[in-house]
């Protein structure tokens, strides 16, 4: 349990979390009464959490973020927000998507929390470029919107991207379709000052 309190509520744990402490066996077994005795909560087979408690509203969901990292720790993989949620990220939209979707060089898996969905989805290298990174989300949200709003992710990705995160995009807008290449390229380029 100090492992758990050490992340705090709202910590999404698999039983890989704690091999370091015992054998698989025993952390089933563990896992299993502190379900029980209420300390913990089972979201699906293999995945705790260390829910936070609301006054009103109860025990809350876990962030969607917590469980895909959760996950991508239980595999040793990589994560990258992608579609609407990368998006939304950058503050394209305005709108939550209920399915988050990420990609990951690990296996796909879906987690299913009430009218909420985490979707760990295999991609190929090429589709996982810079993951994990503010880099890695401007591809993403730009593969979301298309060319026809990429205009609209320069604007947005120029301010709110450091020198370091510019540096990144810029050596991995080769591993990019070649329609994304340009917008890439300027917005790495940009001092981060927009006229107007």
């Amino acid at each position: 349990m100090k492992r758990v309190r050490a992340r705090g509520r709202g910590g999404v744990f698999t039983p890989s979390d704690f091999l370091g402490i015992a054998g698989r066996a025993a952390v089933d077994q563990a896992l299993s009464r502190l379900v029980k005795s209420g300390k913990l909560r089972r979201l699906a087979r293999g995945l705790y959490d260390f829910p936070k408690a609301h006054p009103q509203l109860g025990l809350l969901s876990p962030a969607p973020d917590d469980i895909a990292q959760a996950l991508a720790r239980e595999t040793g993989s990589q994560l990258q927000i992608a579609g609407a949620r990368a998006a939304n990220a950058l503050g394209l939209t305005t709108q939550v998507p209920a399915k988050t979707t990420y990609l990951t060089d690990g296996p796909s898996r879906k987690i299913v929390l009430g009218k909420r969905v985490v979707d760990l989805r295999h991609a190929s290298p090429k589709h996982l470029i810079a993951p994990g990174s503010a880099a890695g989300t401007v591809v993403q949200a730009l593969r979301h919107v298309g060319a026809m709003r990429a205009g609209d992710v320069a604007q947005v990705a120029v301010r709110r991207l450091s020198a370091n995160d510019k540096k990144m995009l810029a050596s991995s807008a080769v591993q990019a379709p070649a329609w994304m290449r340009p917008t890439l390229v300027s917005i790495a380029n940009a001092s981060g000052e927009i006229d107007g």
